[in-house]
């Protein structure tokens, strides 16, 4: 079968390789053509578009992308006519991929959904489209299934297939080798995890470095991605020592005392790795007003929003600054208490989020469905 899939984020790029790795599980015969990274290329899928040239977030990054998106809009439409696949699987990348969807669904394509469209948060409008262009729905999160049922729309839940991305490096990882190969273990290790996009780890990285002369106790390691280069980062390091460890997100969560991190899909992974932590997130101002305005959320970090609490500290906008981060830093690093209760949440957390093997369990669905 020939499966095209886009996948438009970091993290949309680890979920799409996971699963194609299951689909060719099950399909000794898959072909893959995609818009996404570097794991996909690896598990051999042709990339059409890089994540590099299509990430863009925030109402006014949009508006001063709009042409480069309309081109990609139109790019991915003729390629996908071209390529005529038996099933378009969309990850994540609602903006982009909701569109192409109806398109598909046009064309008479079967469209499969894999980490849904967050309209549990926002935008409650999408559901009807959802409902009308694809075949079927994945969630990833067990609330997400009830909040959908309320619209009497049929989705399917197996597990989140972090847990299955996390059991399968806990197979293969060894401490050892990877703090020996960056010089790390003399003191406790600090994870910064400063984004995916451009304009998170220039809002993000140079608050985040404001730590390392205030901490020497520690040694504090850069989660890099090798999209951008070590120059990219240094620009906002302010010529600390800190070092930067590329595409091992896991290996350093995995030896980390404490981290930093910024909201996204990373701050659940570090509570998987039980690693207390602090979030934090700054957009253009404007673009978070509008947001604001728009999202019915209490909390943006996922753990926060699965345990339904405060369980980590966001610090957002205003209150992302070297005077909050320093305060809330001592609390993650000193108290033990502190860290002990965080801890005893993550346990509930993994509760919630059941066992490892959703990735199996929906490539094995989607191949009944297109196999039909």
């Amino acid at each position: 079968m020939k499966y095209y899939i886009i996948a438009g984020e970091v993290s949309g790029d680890l979920h799409a390789s996971y699963l194609m790795k299951e689909i060719k599980f099950w399909d000794e015969a898959a072909e893959f053509r995609a818009w996404g990274g570097d794991r996909m290329q690896k598990e051999g899928a042709t990339i059409v578009k890089h994540i590099k040239d299509m990430n863009f977030m925030g109402f006014v990054e949009v508006l001063a992308n709009l042409k480069a998106i309309l081109n990609n809009l139109r790019e991915c439409k003729k390629d996908i006519m071209a390529y005529n696949p038996d099933c378009v699987i969309f990850v994540d990348y609602p903006g982009f991929n909701l569109r192409i969807a109806s398109f598909c669904h046009l064309k008479g394509f079967k469209t499969f959904y894999y980490i849904s469209p967050k309209v549990w948060a926002w935008k409650k409008g999408r559901i009807a489209i959802m409902k009308k262009v694809l075949t079927k729905l994945f969630v990833i999160f067990p609330f997400e299934k009830e909040f959908f049922q309320k619209y009497n729309f049929d989705v399917e839940y197996y597990g989140n297939p972090l847990l299955d991305e996390i059991q399968d490096y806990r197979k293969t990882q060894d401490k050892e080798i990877f703090l020996k190969e960056n010089s790390l273990g003399d003191k406790p290790i600090v994870a910064l995890l400063p984004g995916s996009r451009v304009q998170e780890i220039k809002n993000i990285l140079s608050i985040q470095m404001s730590l390392v002369e205030k901490f020497p106790d520690f040694d504090f390691v850069i989660a890099g991605l090798d999209t951008y280069n070590e120059a990219f980062y240094r620009k906002y390091m302010h010529d600390t020592d800190a070092k930067i460890v590329f595409n091992k997100i896991y290996s350093l969560l995995n030896v980390s005392y404490c981290a930093v991190v910024c909201s996204g899909t990373a701050t659940l992974e570090t509570a998987l790795f039980n690693v207390p932590e602090v979030v934090c997130y700054k957009a253009n101002p404007i673009s978070f007003a509008i947001g604001k305005m728009l999202v019915n959320l209490k909390f943006i970090s996922l753990v926060n929003i699965i345990l339904n609490r405060k369980v980590v500290v966001e610090l957002l906008q205003k209150d992302w600054n070297e005077q909050s981060l320093e305060k809330e830093f001592r609390k993650i690093a000193y108290d033990k208490r502190y860290r002990t209760e965080m801890e005893m949440n993550y346990s509930n957390l993994q509760t919630i989020l059941g066992s490892a093997g959703a990735s199996k369990k929906i490539a094995k669905r989607m191949y009944e469905i297109i196999s039909k």
